[in-house]
């Protein structure tokens, strides 16, 4: 049943409607504009909570609007957009009060909040996307949405970082839409879901889509920042670290990602990616990027840019689940875009503190800051020895599963580059911990001007002890009926009709 479908414009503008409205309004009128952030960020998490609801009743929510010449506006709830839409909006959420507390008294708060609701938007919409139409309007509108928070500040360092973000995203967003055009005049209008379309092509027709599949896994994988087209990811960490969290783990990055999982599983098919021979290439650049990547956050004494090189690294865990091309490798990826994402911002929610608190940007001058800032330094603790795989954390089940999908595939080589990957996840976040935690400081560290009790704005502190502690919950309830475990093995039946026995064990 179709009812409901009204819902699912209404998620996307819940963020759309406070974001146009916010952009009228003047810097100083910060009540007004906290009350539409919030109402806009609370709304969408209730509208997906009813969504949520419907979808495990069996209900199938859609909205299709005709465009013209055999093209639609269409939005569907299937258990991957609801992944997806989920660790949007949750994590909206929290950074968004985040983001009012880190921002207070700065200049052009409105402009940002507005692009910032813009943002989040496009990721809905991203979601949401029920062909592939759809989704390239909202992946480009992504691009367009996010600059203006790139270059927030103004400064000269800002707007060279502006202009690499541009080159990168708008030169893989015109690939990307060689691409769709490509797709559209051999099939027409491609739903996600409707593989047979490609399936049944003419065998001759199978190096046309192998080129095909290549051209759309360029233009996706800008956003995901597979190398070599990651260059922007670590450029952009000169903006605000609300920005830098959303980037990183709702908005930009992810987009890629999940677009990769809806070209591999939802318009290629598995059977018919297998039989192209695209997989084991795709695999191969995947563990390349988490090897570069980790190597590259070794060498970085800047926070910001050692947690994006280590984001590079960690995306890739994803793109290597998809392209392994098994069941439980499959389950690992899919937790691991939610699990990342939780882990993340946690982890850049903490080095906004510490830059907004003591203008600490240097892993090199961050001795002993524990024992000024114990919570959020525990909260980075989480986050990091998550990233490193260790359990109960949320890390750990991705990994777990990534491994046994290798092992299951009879591909050891996976697993040896796991246990690479957390070595060097290791070599490059325990040194920060034992500065933090057990080196002497290096200099007396002031009271915070917004701390009264604690130490630092209560804006700023409890978000991130929020996502640290969602990011142990969700270890340590993995196994339960409600877990993201549960719906990415849902997903997963929907992909590899019939589950194979055992799976859910």
């Amino acid at each position: 049943m179709t009812d409901h479908g009204w819902l699912l414009p209404l998620i996307v503008a819940s963020s759309l409607g406070p974001g146009i409205v916010i952009f009228f309004l003047r810097d100083e009128q910060v009540a007004v504009r906290t009350v539409l952030n919030l109402l806009g960020a609370v709304l969408k998490v209730a509208l997906i909570g009813i969504v949520l609801a419907g979808f495990f009743r069996g209900d199938s929510l859609e909205f299709r609007y005709t465009i013209g010449l055999d093209l639609e506006f269409h939005l569907r709830i299937d258990a991957l957009a609801l992944l997806f839409t989920a660790l949007s909006s949750v994590l909206w959420l929290v950074t968004t009060v985040y983001a009012i507390g880190y921002l207070k008294g700065s200049a052009n708060r409105s402009r940002f909040f507005g692009f910032f609701s813009l943002c989040v938007t496009a990721s809905t919409g991203i979601a949401l996307a029920g062909n592939l139409v759809t989704f390239f309007i909202f992946y480009e509108f992504l691009t367009l949405a996010t600059y203006p928070l790139v270059v927030h500040r103004g400064t000269r360092k800002a707007l060279e970082a502006g202009r690499t973000y541009l080159w990168y995203t708008i030169g893989g967003g015109t690939v990307l839409f060689v691409g769709v055009v490509w797709m559209f005049t051999l099939v027409g209008s491609v739903e996600f879901g409707q593989i047979h379309l490609l399936g049944d092509l003419p065998a001759d027709l199978r190096p046309q889509l192998t080129l095909l599949f290549w051209v759309m896994i360029a233009g996706l994988g800008v956003k995901a920042a597979l190398v070599p087209l990651h260059g922007w990811l670590p450029a952009a960490m000169v903006a605000p670290a609300p920005v830098s969290a959303l980037l990183h783990a709702v908005a930009v990055v992810k987009a890629g990602a999940f677009g990769i999982m809806r070209l591999v599983y939802d318009v290629f098919g598995i059977e018919l990616a297998r039989d192209l021979g695209v997989l084991p290439p795709l695999a191969v650049i995947a563990a390349v990027t988490i090897l570069f990547g980790s190597l590259r956050a070794l060498a970085q004494n800047d926070l910001k840019r050692r947690l994006a090189y280590s984001t590079v690294s960690q995306l890739s865990y994803i793109a290597l689940g998809i392209a392994l091309g098994g069941t439980l490798a499959a389950v690992g990826a899919l937790v691991h875009l939610v699990h990342q994402g939780v882990m993340k911002i946690t982890l850049f929610f903490c080095a906004g503190i510490i830059a907004e608190t003591f203008k600490i940007h240097r892993i090199s001058d961050m001795d002993g800051l524990g024992r000024r800032l114990p919570l959020t330094m525990a909260a980075f603790t989480v986050g990091a020895l998550g990233m490193i795989g260790l359990p109960p954390i949320a890390g750990f089940i991705s990994k777990w599963y990534l491994g046994l999908g290798g092992l299951e595939l009879d591909q050891p080589w996976v697993l040896v580059l796991l246990l690479l990957s957390s070595l060097l996840n290791a070599v490059y976040f325990l040194p920060i911990l034992n500065r933090v935690w057990f080196r002497a400081p290096a200099r007396e560290w002031k009271r915070h001007r917004h701390s009264r009790r604690w130490e630092t704005s209560g804006m700023l502190l409890w978000p991130a002890l929020i996502t640290a502690l969602l990011s142990v919950l969700l270890g340590l309830f993995t196994t339960s009926g409600w877990s993201v475990l549960a719906l990415a093995l849902e997903i997963v039946e929907s992909w590899f009709p019939p589950a194979p026995p055992g799976l859910a064990t």
